[in-house]
């Protein structure tokens, strides 16, 4: 093993490590993160991932990223939202990514009551839909945890 092996292998366990954090802080971006520690990881002159697999991990992280951001909206509208609801979800989500964790979390929940109010909803049915948007939230947040957690396994006993 050479001295760009480990330092290959250090920078993968970081971006492992930031990958799990970003499950839980938002603003960092999870799956990505564990995705280019299992790439540095498969740079070294020792572990060597197939094509196929560094494929279908990166279509997984790419998929997991983007109903990242679709789960609230999906959630939403399964609880009786309406477009507006939706369109709420979707701008509370984006403005909350400018305040930090807390605002990721509660902007498409907001969002999505606010959207419902606008559209003249009563209140219990439009919170019904933040509620949904929020459910939507867990799930990406889940869905990033999972995929974050198996490419750790996959680093760890790649090195083991």
């Amino acid at each position: 093993m050479t001295g760009i092996d480990i330092i290959l292998i250090i920078a993968g366990a970081l971006c492992m490590i930031l990958g799990l954090a970003g499950c839980i802080i938002p603003i960092i971006p999870a799956c990505p993160l564990s995705y280019l520690g299992y790439f540095l990881l498969h740079c070294t002159s020792t572990i060597q991932f197939s094509p196929k697999q560094l494929l279908l991990w990166a279509l997984l992280v790419i998929v997991v990223q983007a109903m990242d951001y679709v789960f609230p909206i999906i959630g939403a509208k399964k609880m009786g939202g309406s477009k507006a609801g939706s369109w709420g979800c979707t701008i509370g989500m984006l403005v909350g990514m400018f305040i930090g964790p807390v605002g990721i979390i509660l902007g498409p929940f907001l969002g999505a009551i606010v959207g419902e109010l606008i559209d003249g909803k009563e209140a219990s049915k439009a919170f019904v839909a933040g509620v949904g948007s929020f459910l939507g939230f867990l799930a990406g947040t889940i869905s990033k945890l999972i995929v974050s957690v198996a490419l750790l396994v996959v680093f760890i006993k790649a090195l083991i």
